[in-house]
């Protein structure tokens, strides 16, 4: 994920004046062996900060760590875009509850891997990548990219949806005569199984397919009124109601915004950064933000912890292209990707060049 825009006074000015929460604690912190890890959060919300989860094998090493996801066996999948040292090209790894690796595979997305979900379709569950378009300066090119792919767990490919769709959206060219971007970031799926794609780093369209990949509309666009997006960079069904919303991570808007499953704008959520994307377990709802934190919702909505707020000036942290051993513990960089696991514990992968997974084992209050 590279994000070339300046930061704005207005970003700054949004990552000052979120809702007032009891500080994090740091238990631990001060234990100058190291041995032991910090504690972040307050009340109900306290989770055990285990940085550099997982065992990988030597002939891997992380790039950016963009999506995080956990199957019904408890095996943890990692999508990373892969390290320039790396001897592997693999952007899928995946790892036992406990962070033994278990197997690799999707090199055909590397520097391009990004986005990533997890559903039960019957008896089986498949996996849906959303894989960014590249660099055109960038060589060799990827195998795939500007693509979304279903696949089974074990990487075989099902189908895949190249390019945006053909509609009157994506031909009409920007107000400069250039023509429209399109560049996916994440992919959420409805109960009936519509999928719904955000066009993140493209033209901030939200694309809606049937099951069987079919166009049904498009919308969305660039804009902060009501019905607008800018950068709707993650994506996701909420199911928690008495009929299942459609909610964006409208990140460069420092919000998220819900819609109807026909894209009828319903509401904004104030009081976040630059949130990444959701997972939701027990009607609480973990949302990575790039901007040095991971967030927590309640049922209702409403921010009931920040952990690991790094409070950095910027989103763009300095840190994120530093050395593994200058990181400090107990505060996230990036935070770009989150999923709860069956127990309640959260995972959180960060867009960092050197890749860093953080187990958030839950502390009994």
């Amino acid at each position: 994920m590279t994000m070339n825009t300046k930061t704005t006074r207005r970003e700054f000015l949004a990552a000052t004046a979120a809702a007032p929460l009891l500080s994090p604690i740091l238990l631990g912190m001060q234990d100058k062996s190291g041995s032991k890890a910090p504690v972040l959060g307050t009340g109900a919300w306290i989770y055990e900060a285990i940085h550099d989860w997982g065992e990988l094998p030597p002939t891997i090493k992380w790039g950016n760590t963009h999506g995080v996801v956990e199957d019904s066996q408890g095996r943890i999948y990692v999508h990373h875009t892969v390290h320039a040292s790396s001897d592997s090209a693999d952007t899928m790894v995946v790892f036992d509850d406990r962070g033994k690796f278990i197997r690799s595979w999707g090199r055909e997305f590397r520097g391009v891997a990004h986005g990533l979900h997890i559903r039960r379709e019957g008896s089986d569950e498949f996996l849906y990548l959303t894989v960014n378009a590249a660099d055109p300066r960038r060589s060799p090119q990827p195998d795939m990219q500007a693509v979304v792919v279903k696949t089974r767990l074990n990487g075989e490919i099902v189908w895949k949806i190249q390019g945006p769709p053909d509609v009157e959206a994506y031909r009409q060219p920007n107000a400069d005569g250039t023509p429209k971007r399109y560049n996916p970031t994440n992919v959420a799926i409805a109960p009936g199984g519509d999928i719904y794609v955000g066009d993140g780093y493209g033209s901030y369209y939200v694309n809606q397919y049937n099951s069987r990949a079919e166009h049904i509309r498009t919308f969305g666009g660039k804009g902060s009124e009501p019905g607008q997006l800018n950068e709707p960079h993650g994506i996701w069904v909420d199911s928690r109601g008495a009929a299942p919303v459609l909610v964006v991570a409208d990140r460069r808007n420092n919000r998220l915004q819900r819609f109807t499953m026909d894209g009828t704008h319903v509401d904004f959520i104030p009081g976040f950064r630059l949130p990444c994307h959701f997972d939701e377990r027990g009607g609480t709802v973990v949302v990575p933000d790039l901007h040095g934190r991971v967030t927590l919702l309640d049922r209702d909505n409403r921010i009931v912890e920040h952990l690991g707020d790094s409070n950095a000036p910027t989103w763009n942290n300095p840190m994120r292209t530093q050395p593994r051993d200058t990181f400090i513990p107990g505060q996230f960089i990036c935070p770009h990707g989150a999923c709860f696991d069956h127990t309640g514990n959260i995972f959180v992968v960060e867009w960092v060049e050197v890749g860093r997974v953080t187990k958030l084992r839950k502390v009994a209050a």
